[in-house]
């Protein structure tokens, strides 16, 4: 097969050729609580950070000066100041300030997969970025390499180079597959073409890297993560605590409406949303919303709900047929990763929902707020107090949920 490798990491990008490879479609024909790229651009976002992420913002610009400081003061006495000094200063962080990180991204060639690939290669906690697809990559791994940041950056392209890509990797995101087109009735539809990616996907991963956390975006995600879950199971590998199914986009979906109808600073919202990440299974907790709205009435919350369990629906429509929400879901997708970087690396009460294996309802999984950390999952939070309407909808999500929880754990133990 080809293999074009790119590895930007002075500056320079080096292309090794190998035979041809025969094209095939891709993967993904599917073509950013926190802002995760604020040590990037603090001119930009700072003022939109909370108040728990001024302080980590604080801390690391702190380290990133000390070492920008003393490597330039390293530089003074040594005969190479003239090129590492300048190099360090145009990054304008040292990978000092964070441990060595890498991340893939499955289906990098997509929709999806390629803003993804470009907001990870900007996460300052990234050091190696593997990009794979079946076809498509070279491209994209050559565009991202340009990008004057830490991490460096490589491209895989077809099957035999999969195991590659996985090697090392602390986390891996899943956004390979098709995508939602008109007609389309909820993210279920896609189930008949993503289960198979997904479960070949995951078969490596378990044999290459079964210790890294898997952020899976492939929808439906209701039945994508127990198919996760039943190939790990086979393999002898599964932890359930770094398995994720990626409902980010819900909450930041949430948290836009309800900022617009509440009339308050979006960046100052938080909602979560529970159940799972299709139609009615999204259930956002309006109750629980922060800061409290007293203008919104009974018939306001419900109409949100609704938006927000059909919002992408409406970028499906709005698009045309030329596409779904590969923007917002690369951002979301952006936000859900690097949560769990920061969990990685020890920073404290990093808080996401996310759909994983629960015990808090009596289905196998549900997305909810959980506390991540050094493995992933340290502790799934409750549901909290809920309002007669969100007990009313939590009961009416379980039936589709649970069915397409069985669906996916069936398919995987098919032969």
């Amino acid at each position: 097969g080809e293999r074009t490798f790119y590895e930007r990491g002075d500056g320079h990008l080096e292309t090794h050729n190998h035979s041809s490879h025969k094209m095939h479609d891709s993967l993904s024909s599917q073509v950013p609580t926190s802002n995760p790229f604020s040590l990037i651009f603090p001119s930009q976002f700072s003022l939109s950070l909370t108040r728990k992420e001024k302080k980590y913002y604080t801390i690391m610009k702190g380290v990133m000066l000390r070492s920008i400081q003393a490597s330039l003061r390293r530089g003074s006495s040594s005969s190479s100041s003239s090129s590492s000094s300048p190099h360090l200063l145009r990054r304008g962080f040292s990978s000092e300030s964070s441990p060595d990180r890498k991340v893939a991204v499955l289906g990098a060639a997509g929709g999806i997969g390629q803003p993804l690939a470009l907001l990870m290669q900007l996460n300052p906690l990234v050091s190696k970025l593997a990009l794979y697809d079946i076809a498509g990559t070279p491209g994209v791994a050559a565009d991202v390499s340009h990008i004057n940041t830490r991490s460096k950056v490589a491209g895989y392209m077809g099957e035999e180079q999969l195991g590659q890509a996985l090697e090392g990797c602390d986390v891996i995101i899943i956004p390979a597959g098709v995508p939602r087109k008109p007609g389309m009735t909820t993210r279920d539809d896609l189930f008949d073409i993503n289960a198979g990616i997904v479960k070949s996907l995951c078969t490596a991963i378990a044999k290459y890297c079964p210790n890294a956390l898997v952020n899976m975006i492939s929808n439906p995600v209701n039945s994508t993560v127990p198919i996760a879950a039943e190939v790990f199971k086979k393999a002898g590998t599964y932890d359930e605590r770094k398995l994720f199914g990626v409902t980010t986009l819900d909450v930041v979906r949430a948290k836009t409406f309800y900022a617009g109808k509440a009339n308050v600073p979006v960046t100052e919202v938080n909602v979560p949303v529970v159940g799972g990440h299709a139609g009615i299974t999204i259930l956002p907790l309006f109750s629980q919303a922060t800061p409290k709205a007293n203008n919104l009435s009974d018939e306001d919350i419900k109409a949100l709900t609704k938006r927000t369990q059909d919002g992408g629906t409406e970028v499906v429509e709005a698009k045309a047929g030329k596409g779904s929400a590969t923007l917002s879901m690369a951002y979301a997708g952006a936000i859900f990763a690097d949560a769990c970087l920061k969990g990685l690396n020890g920073v404290p009460d990093v808080v996401e929902c996310s759909f994983v294996q629960s015990s808090i309802t009596e289905l196998p999984f549900f997305a909810s707020k959980v506390r991540l950390g050094k493995n992933g999952v340290e502790e799934v939070l409750g549901l909290g107090p809920l309002s007669d309407y969100e007990k009313q909808g939590l009961e009416s999500l379980k039936p589709d949920l649970k069915a397409s929880i069985e669906k996916g754990i069936k398919f995987a133990n098919q032969s």
